[in-house]
């Protein structure tokens, strides 16, 4: 099965006007593949590089995951539902009715700040006067539709995948006068 995408990278190799190409799209739809593929194919020497594959950033997202678990439960906030995106957490917790929501979110985001900070002591100069996490919080109280939420948790990063489409986009010379 040929695919669509590899006579399009083919007739970008073939122009005379070709411009550095950046291959994007979703995750989990081939990409690497197709790279990996078109390269055997049509180049004598390849080099793959791949600039998601971090440790550093893998590492750092086990941590976050650990210590907001450990902050959680020191507080006695029961984690219902979790996910991590590259930019962003999903959390459908409950919180004890003894504990503010805001006191709550002031002790998860400044406690882990630091625990992220003491683990990853690069991240300070990067993320300057100790604000790893962005301004403010949302927050809604979930009565009835505590299924549907865990769901749209659940599903967010599948939805996000979908929503995205495999591209293929041709940038200007960087060097060009």
């Amino acid at each position: 099965m040929e695919r669509f995408i590899l006579k399009k990278l083919l007739d970008w190799k073939n122009s005379p006007y070709r411009k550095p190409l950046i291959l994007k799209g979703v995750r989990q739809v081939g990409k690497t593949w197709i790279l990996k593929e078109f390269g055997r194919r049509y180049y004598e020497n390849t080099a793959y590089f791949n600039f998601d594959e971090n440790e550093e950033y893998k590492q750092l997202k086990v941590d976050i995951r650990d210590i907001l678990k450990q902050l959680c439960s020191y507080k006695g906030v029961e984690i219902i539902e979790g996910h991590l995106m590259p930019d962003h957490i999903h959390m459908l917790v409950s919180i004890p009715p003894k504990m503010s929501v805001s006191s709550f979110m002031g002790y998860l985001k400044g406690k882990s700040a630091l625990m992220i900070f003491d683990r990853h002591a690069n991240l300070k100069y990067k993320f300057g006067n100790r604000h790893f996490w962005s301004e403010g919080y949302y927050v809604s109280t979930v009565g009835l539709n505590e299924a549907t939420i865990k769901k749209y948790i659940q599903d967010q990063e599948k939805n996000d995948i979908m929503q995205d489409k495999l591209g293929v986009k041709e940038y200007e010379n960087p060097f060009k006068g």
